[in-house]
């Protein structure tokens, strides 16, 4: 699929201060439609806050916030999901001994009516359920069982399944892989893949450069609150990358005053 030439999310410029702390000191970013753009860094490097700015928790303390070339100005994250954006968290928010389809569909339960009562759906809802993650490439055995039976792997795309069939237009994906085994991680990066060419912006947050580049079309940087450029795929090493999430220029500035004993 073509990707757009328009962002969907345009960052100019954010900061963000929690009193005499800048914990995002002139972010300026572009997301687009039906693209994986990764953000790499290292832990303290902001990028908690940068998924909270974009998702409507935090407002910007300056700078400017597009989305669909207009203004942002989200309340709370239930407008930005609500706009359509979604954010899965690394810690999922699901209940184990909750069924898949139950899980999938919680907080947007479908309704049959028998007279003047409402029940929950089942048939609609496992329909669907199975049918989405089949999509995805995973065939589960049945939607009743318990998503605690699922690897860590399958939760993730379940969690990913259910933001994209809710008509989710941005996904923000928080550190998916970080907890995941060698076969497990190849499912989430193949589910990216899929998402993204369905012509859904995917914003892959991770500290692992291998990941982001199997699946990454533009990388950037962040780096104690700020963007230290974006390079599109081909334009940068991997080896370059992890020079750059570790600060690189001050790791050889240190090892120049220590006489090159680094």
């Amino acid at each position: 699929m073509t990707r757009s030439t328009t962002p969907i999310i345009q960052m100019a410029g954010i900061e963000k201060h929690f009193g005499s702390v800048i914990a995002l000191a002139g972010v300026s970013v572009d997301i687009f439609p039906g693209e994986c753009h990764c953000l790499l860094g290292d832990n303290g490097a902001g990028k908690s806050t940068f998924i909270k700015t974009m998702s409507g928790v935090h407002k910007p303390t300056h700078g400017q916030i597009l989305f669909e070339g207009e203004p942002m100005h989200f309340n709370d994250p239930r407008d930005a999901i609500a706009a359509g954006i979604a954010t899965v968290h690394q810690h999922l928010a699901m209940i184990p001994l909750m069924s898949v389809s139950r899980n999938f569909f919680m907080g947007n339960e479908p309704e049959r009516k028998v007279g003047p009562f409402r029940f929950f759906d089942h048939e609609r809802a496992n329909r669907v359920t199975m049918e989405e993650m089949r999509k995805m490439g995973i065939n589960l055995r049945s939607p009743d069982q318990a998503v605690g039976t699922l690897s860590g792997g399958e939760r993730q795309t379940v969690a990913i399944a259910r933001a994209v069939h809710f008509g989710a237009k941005v996904l923000i994906l928080d550190e998916p892989t970080s907890a995941l085994g060698v076969r497990q991680t190849a499912n989430v990066l193949a589910t990216i893949d899929k998402v993204r060419k369905q012509g859904i912006a995917v914003v892959f947050i991770t500290h692992n450069v291998r990941h982001a580049m199997a699946v990454g079309d533009r990388f950037t940087v962040l780096n104690r609150g700020q963007t230290l450029g974006t390079a599109m795929r081909g334009e940068i090493t991997p080896e370059a990358l992890q020079d750059m999430m570790a600060g690189g220029q001050e790791l050889v500035a240190l090892e120049e005053s220590l006489g090159g004993t680094i």
